[in-house]
């Protein structure tokens, strides 16, 4: 064990944060702390790392080890460049090598004891020199920027001339380099892109300490950690396994109490009503029998009920009105800031009801693309067009749509004007705005706040065409999973960008990355987008160097991204036609049924005129059953 917190309690004011909280972190184990927005997954890492004192309780560190922390919004400020920066995570390897270079200088002047000494300074330097790896030093801290995403040409830019993503980034990457016993992550994938977060997962499965993540990434969970340790309502309780295991046995465990609870209230009224029927009878056995009951009712240890999660959004989305079939189209677009180029010649179309992700690598243009779609930027070359009755609504990251001098309740009412106070107290209330918070500035919320801003004026818009901006950013897992369900839920159209791999998954119907400037196709989710990137990124958005070869394979397999698109299109469809094939078969089989039964009924089978009518009826459906079986086969033999 390297970790462990026992019974620690943490209140500021009358808000309780974890009371007698207890988990114990092993060595190499990598665990998940996890909860709503507030629920005080943060605090605990801070009374980990000495920030905090916890009001009781202890945290122990096994001694002798040592721990390495993210803080959420940690920025460097040093005037070093990216490169110099990481290597002051490895500076007692950069001395070590500086020392053993000058005992090399000096033994060929040496003699005697002096000489023997400083041999074995040499070798015992040089063997720990060897064992930390010392001689690749320079190619792991390569390895390390790299993979979180800066290039070589970044390496040499001075620390404070950084975004605060790109410093959060440095940080990240001179903390892995130190390599403590135990890292604390708070928010670790937060600045950065796909690839970069498929890089940190690698690294920290194969990290040879133990790692305790605080993340609403649950992608990126279910491929990290083998351990859960959740906080809810003060509460803390730990699940084996990754966050898919844990959500189902945290449900389990919810309707496993939920089940207890009401069997006992089920017992508490029988008991009470048998107490009261023995009072009544009011004799002098009864009422010592319903007096023992009492006492036994008494003793009973009251099984409390598992309380509801109040953190979280409850809403509906729904558009207007129904927009054309072709919703967008985009022809030829190009875009370029100064000597930058984002994307070239880009064409694609969106469908009514489509519900398409935008993704790719940070600084690629996926911002850019939308506020081209959104008329707040013009594109230098080509153009797009918005379908018949197509209404947008814009979730910006920014929050740009806000206004920071109004009140919550008056960006609101100033863009709704016909609703009520009430109205519009209930819409904040679904987006955990309650008395008082309504007249907060939108200039003095956070980030998380804000979104839910956004979020509420976008449900109030009812547009058929979502146009979101990373939507899941600062929303705990509980709100991503509302909004997801209310996406799904949503007729109209949608076209997001997201780094959010899990949020994908459950959203999206379609991908468009953005890659080598182009548009790459992908008919399908994240985990479909994962199993084809090599093969259609290799076909469609070639880098400079094999773009001959793949035109020459295009050439030669006739493969297109319309090609694709009509070819995905259709297997789609013979499955929706299996799908309704089945359940046509099965209701009709179901009615066959009925109908045996009924013939066997005597009302029926004296009645000449209703046994006509069913048998007519069962000899239809025999003839439907024949072609349906025929159908089912061919359908079933293209789809295997």
């Amino acid at each position: 064990m390297v970790l462990a917190c026992h019974n620690i309690s943490k209140a500021f004011l009358e808000q309780v944060i974890v009371k007698s909280g207890s988990f114990h972190i092993e060595d190499r184990e990598k665990a998940a702390l996890i909860g709503v927005n507030g629920a005080g997954k943060s605090t605990i890492l801070k009374m980990i790392v000495g920030e905090l004192t916890p009001d009781s309780g202890e945290v122990v560190l096994t001694k002798g080890k040592t721990l390495g922390y993210l803080a959420q919004h940690q920025i460097p400020d040093t005037e070093h460049s990216i490169y110099e920066e990481l290597k002051t995570a490895r500076s007692y390897l950069i001395q070590m090598e500086k020392e053993i270079r000058k005992i090399e200088g000096e033994l060929s002047s040496l003699t005697g004891d002096d000489l023997e000494e400083r041999l074995h300074t040499y070798h015992r330097l040089t063997a720990q020199f060897e064992r930390e790896n010392g001689y690749a030093y320079e190619s792991e801290l390569t390895g390390v920027l790299k993979g979180l995403g800066f290039s070589e040409e970044e390496f040499q830019k001075p620390v404070n001339t950084l975004s605060g993503g790109q410093k959060t980034r440095v940080a990240l990457g001179k903390l892995l380099l130190t390599k403590p016993d135990i890292l604390l992550l708070d928010e670790p994938t937060n600045h950065l892109d796909l690839n970069s977060i498929a890089w940190l997962e690698t690294y920290l499965m194969n990290y040879p300490g133990a790692v305790l993540i605080v993340s609403h990434d649950r992608y990126f969970l279910n491929r990290v950690v083998t351990k859960v340790i959740e906080i809810e309502h003060g509460e803390i309780m730990s699940f084996p396994g990754n966050y898919t295991e844990f959500a189902e046995k945290k449900k389990q465990v919810r309707e496993a109490k939920l089940k207890e609870y009401f069997k006992q209230q089920q017992e508490i009224k029988h008991q009470e009503a048998v107490i009261e029927k023995l009072r009544s009878f009011n004799r002098e056995k009864s009422i010592r029998r319903a007096e023992s009951r009492e006492k036994m009712l008494s003793k009973m240890v009251p099984v409390e009920k598992p309380l509801e999660d109040t953190n979280e959004l409850h809403f509906h989305l729904e558009p207007s009105c129904v927009s054309g079939n072709d919703v967008l189209s985009v022809e030829d677009l190009s875009m370029s800031f100064q000597t930058q180029k984002l994307f070239q010649h880009v064409s694609f179309s969106l469908k009514r009801g489509e519900h398409v992700a935008v993704i790719g690598d940070n600084g690629t243009g996926k911002t850019t693309l939308l506020k081209i779609l959104n008329g707040l930027l013009d594109a230098d070359e080509g153009r797009f067009q918005l379908g018949t009755n197509v209404h947008i609504g814009y979730y910006d990251q920014e929050h740009h749509v806000l206004h920071p001098e109004k009140t919550i309740f008056d960006e609101i009412s100033d863009d709704y004007p016909t609703l009520t106070n009430t109205e519009i107290r209930n819409v904040l209330a679904a987006f955990l705005f309650t008395g008082e918070d309504v007249y907060k500035l939108i200039g003095d919320l956070s980030g998380g706040e804000r979104g839910r801003v956004s979020l509420a004026k976008l449900m109030l818009s009812e547009a058929n065409f979502l146009i979101l901006d990373e939507p899941t950013n600062h929303l705990d897992i509980a709100s991503k999973e509302i909004l997801e369900k209310a996406l799904n839920d949503y007729t109209g159209t949608i076209l997001y960008v997201s780094h959010d791999r899990y949020f994908i998954n459950q959203t999206a119907q379609r991908i468009l990355e953005l890659t080598n400037h182009t548009f790459v196709n992908y008919i399908g989710n994240y985990d479909y987008y994962v199993e084809k990137k090599e093969e259609l990124t290799r076909i469609y958005a070639p880098s400079n160097e094999n773009s001959s070869h793949v035109q020459e394979t295009l050439s030669d397999t006739k493969l297109d991204w319309q090609a694709q698109k009509e070819a995905q299109a259709r297997e789609r469809k013979r499955k929706n036609e299996f799908q309704k094939t089945e359940k046509r078969i099965d209701a009709l089989e179901t009615r066959n049924a009925e109908i045996d039964e009924l013939m066997t009924q005597e009302d029926i089978y004296t009645n000449s005129v209703k046994c006509r009518e069913l048998a007519e009826e069962k000899s239809a459906i025999e003839e439907e059953l024949l072609e349906l079986y025929e159908t089912w086969e061919t359908l079933a033999e293209e789809l295997s």
